[in-house]
């Protein structure tokens, strides 16, 4: 059987469960649940076969004429394979635990027809060959988003979240177009010089890849910004982030998908998709590396704050992008692994993140709040959850041996080795947010589940299609990293081999200082290996070794001291008050919506909106109407001379003739 024969059914099977849950999904149990399920699960074991046929050396392509010069393809390398198995099988555990977790709601089938295009879309996204086909599923990814966003729309706070989202992300949508526009504008120019196969279109992906040498320096890196300023709106990167907290107005399983599988990830994997454009564009992964770490410090100090239960992971969300972007920056010195790098804290945090949220689930499901201060005391009555949520906050705080200390210690130490070359704010900025990490997951696991009941909610676990998902993620969460890391970076260091890069000329052209390849076999070695050919991680010293592992336990503890009751030898009152101003400051997401929405849209946008009316009314609209006016007057006392009397013309023409001779004469005698 040869599977990539039926790489379409990835993307096809979940379109046909969204329309078959919209039309029929009321008459069928859950909704049409299980139908969704199955779609992806089918998704995972085709992906699963394909994977079979072309680990550890092969690609799937498959192209088919759309319209002009423009294709319609599937491309399955090590990057989009390593995907496509994340996304089926995370999402194939959230529709499985939504399946009870949305039970009893009556928009269940619109839900699940919602969620399966959102799978759909994402999917078909992942596999795309070319750029214009990505932007297609790239935008279709940020409908279903709206819609799931706003689910419950006659809440007026998911109905705005939604708005916000929508429009937010579309600002970063405009750039990713305007990028397309550039690159596809430099492309046909080109001409005979195009290096194009027959059979290939100018916007695939390896076409791309085959002339980035021959584009300006300049427009590479234009290109480079519009491209991220897109990857910005839907990674929720600073500044164009905001809207990702307020997406926690949709159901719990939402915001598993879109924080976990779906959506935010697309974002990095556009910028890893993209790597060798960035590599070649100057300034190009420098500008990813210094959004990405502040990105991540920013959002990790909001999470500090938080008593939404929800919202405490979608700031750790925003923070977690951030660090995979910083990793995919850091290219800029360590080559080609730093896709490696990125991709696999992507992986990583899929399975940690996705835990997350099913437990912040289950908890909110049986105490029917989300406000932590009205919880306390929940691991007594809910184990499972509890337990499973403890091994996800490990994973996240990068506790040693779970799979969130590998790749967010291998980012670290990249972003040391970059440090070094280039810059060293990024690495302060992350391994500050690496600490921030461990203090805000466990103050949120302490306050949840340990210390005395501070309100009257159900006492009871979760079902075990709840649970199910929850065990199997925290398996992942506890072993999947350690297992995987060194068979995952030597494979997707391939990535790139196949299309035949000059890695080293790439270099030249962006003007990085150290243009190196490294060697795959260091990196397979683990979380402080192989950055590059003739760099070894040995050389770096020991506190930045051990510096990753200090940050992590230290802020465990310290969130132990002051949160969990046994230990507690400090009041969070003691640091931060309720009048203190930073504490204010961050609960207030550092007035970001004062700053966007009060200042910037209601008072720069709408003055200069009622500026340039008056302007457009005044100026522009009083002249043309001035001219009009005086044109028509003019015509007025025109029309008034056309009597249609021949006499009254023969007298004029006389009249006319005499004034010419009088004329004429007059300038002869002067003249002579």
């Amino acid at each position: 059987m040869i599977w990539a024969d039926y790489a379409y059914l990835i993307v096809l099977l979940p379109v046909l469960a969204a329309a078959l849950c919209f039309f029929f999904g009321w008459r069928l149990p859950r909704g049409g649940g299980l139908i969704a399920v199955l779609a992806t699960v089918i998704g995972l074991i085709i992906s699963l076969g394909i994977f079979s046929e072309i680990y550890p050396v092969g690609i799937v392509q498959q192209s088919w004429h759309w319209f002009a010069l423009f294709n319609f393809g599937i491309l399955i390398d090590p990057l989009a394979i390593v995907m496509l198995l994340m996304v089926t099988f995370v999402v194939s555990l959230i529709h499985f635990y939504a399946t009870e977790y949305m039970n009893g709601d009556p928009g269940m089938a619109r839900y699940f027809a919602e969620a399966a295009l959102f799978t759909a879309a994402m999917l078909g996204l992942v596999y795309s060959d070319n750029l214009l086909q990505f932007f297609v599923f790239w935008e279709l990814v940020g409908l279903c988003s709206y819609l799931l966003i706003g689910y419950w729309y006659r809440k007026p706070s998911a109905a705005e979240a939604a708005k916000k989202a929508f429009l937010t992300t579309r600002v970063g949508d405009v750039l990713f177009l305007a990028g397309i526009v550039l690159l596809y504008n430099n492309l046909v120019n080109l001409g005979t010089n195009l290096i194009i196969q027959p059979g290939q279109y100018p916007l695939q992906f390896e076409v791309i890849y085959a002339n980035i040498y021959q584009i300006p320096p300049i427009q590479l890196t234009f290109i480079a910004i519009c491209l991220l300023g897109g990857a910005a709106g839907k990674s929720g990167q600073f500044p164009l982030h905001a809207w990702l907290p307020d997406a926690m107005e949709g159901p719990t399983t939402v915001s598993a998908m879109i924080h976990a599988a779906t959506m935010v990830t697309a974002g990095v994997y556009l910028v890893a998709r993209m790597f060798p454009l960035f590599y070649a564009a100057p300034y190009g992964l420098q500008l990813v590396t210094l959004v990405g770490a502040f990105t991540a410090i920013f959002a990790a100090s909001m999470g500090l704050s938080a008593f939404d239960i929800k919202r405490v992971l979608a700031f750790s969300t925003v923070s977690q992008l951030g660090f995979m972007m910083a990793a995919l920056g850091a290219g800029a010195v360590i080559g080609v692994l730093a896709v490696a790098v990125g991709i696999f804290h992507l992986i990583c945090h899929s399975f940690f993140k996705a835990l997350l949220f099913l437990d912040a689930g289950s908890v909110i499901h049986a105490t029917n709040t989300n406000d932590m201060r009205e919880m306390g005391g929940v691991l007594k009555y809910m184990k499972w959850t509890g337990w499973t949520m403890f091994i996800g906050s490990l994973s996240l705080a990068g506790f040693p041996l779970f799979t969130g200390f590998y790749s967010k210690d291998e980012i670290l130490v990249v972003q040391y080795e970059y440090a070094m070359v280039v810059n060293y704010l990024p690495y302060v900025f992350l391994i500050s947010a690496a600490l921030l990490t461990a203090i805000y997951s466990f103050r949120m696991w302490f306050v949840t589940f340990t210390g005395d009941e501070r309100s009257d909610y159900h006492k009871h676990e979760s079902g075990w299609i709840m649970l199910g998902p929850l065990v199997v993620l925290a398996i992942f969460a506890l072993l999947f990293g350690g297992i995987a890391i060194g068979p995952f970076y030597k494979y997707l260091d391939t990535n790139f081999d196949y299309y035949e890069l000059d890695f080293q000329e790439l270099a030249i052209i962006g003007g990085h200082v150290t243009p190196l390849e490294h060697v795959s076999e260091g990196a397979s070695e683990g979380a402080s290996e192989g950055a590059s050919e003739g760099e070894e991680a040995a050389g770096e010293p020991f506190i930045i070794k051990i510096l990753p592992i200090l940050v992590g336990v230290g802020g465990i503890l310290l969130a132990a001291l002051f949160y969990f009751k046994r230990w507690k030898r400090f009041d969070p009152s003691m640091v931060s008050g309720d009048k203190d101003p930073l504490r204010k400051m961050l609960l207030k997401g550092y007035y970001q919506h004062e700053i966007l929405t009060a200042w910037f849209a209601e008072t720069v946008i709408y003055g200069a909106s009622i500026i340039l009316n008056i302007i457009d009314i005044k100026l522009v609209d009083g002249w043309l109407n001035w001219l009009s006016s005086w044109v028509l007057g003019f015509a007025g006392h025109m029309r008034k001379v056309q009597t249609g009397v021949v006499q009254n013309y023969v007298t004029a023409l006389v009249l006319g003739i005499v004034i010419l001779v009088v004329i004429v004469a007059i300038a002869a005698g002067v003249f002579l």
